[in-house]
C-alpha cells in the first residue's frame, strides 16, 4: 500500500504533463516574441536605408539640375571643351555618382528584407525540440 501512496496517479502524472507542456508554450511564446522584435527592429533599419537611397535619388534629380552640374560644366569649359559637351558630361558624371550610391544603399535594405532573413529560426528549432519531447513523455 505504502507503493501505491509513492508513486503518482494517471491524473497526477497527466496533470504534471499538462502544466510541463503549458509552461514549455509560454516559454516558446516569449521567445517567439523576442525574436519577432528583433526582426521588427531589423526591418526598421532596412526601411531607413529604403528611405536614405530615395531621397539620394531625389537628390539625384535635384543636382543634376543644380549648381554643381553648372560648375562642373564650369571647369570642362575652362580646359577647353564646348559648352554643350561640357554641360552634358557633367549632368551624365553626377547623375551616375550618386545613382551608384542610391543603388548600393537600395541593394543593402533589399537584402535586409528578404524572406530568409525575417524568420524565426530559433523559435522553430526550440519547438520541435520541444514537441520531440512531449512526444517522449506520452
Amino acid at each position: 500500500m505504502s507503493r501505491e501512496s509513492a508513486s503518482p496517479s494517471i491524473a497526477d502524472l497527466v496533470r504534471t504533463l499538462a502544466d510541463d507542456v503549458i509552461g514549455l508554450f509560454r516559454n516558446e511564446l516569449r521567445l517567439a516574441k523576442a525574436e519577432a522584435t528583433e526582426k521588427v527592429s531589423q526591418t526598421i533599419g532596412a526601411l531607413e536605408l529604403l528611405l536614405a537611397a530615395a531621397v539620394l535619388m531625389i537628390a539625384a534629380l535635384g543636382v543634376l539640375l543644380s549648381a554643381l552640374v553648372a560648375a562642373l560644366a564650369a571647369l570642362f569649359v575652362a580646359q577647353g571643351m564646348g559648352e554643350t559637351g561640357a554641360s552634358s558630361l557633367s549632368a551624365g558624371i553626377v547623375g551616375v555618382v550618386l545613382a551608384v550610391i542610391a543603388w548600393v544603399l537600395l541593394s543593402r535594405a533589399m537584402n535586409a528584407l528578404k524572406a530568409s532573413n525575417l524568420g524565426l529560426p530559433k523559435t522553430v528549432r526550440s519547438l520541435d525540440r520541444d514537441v520531440h519531447l512531449v512526444k517522449e513523455k506520452i
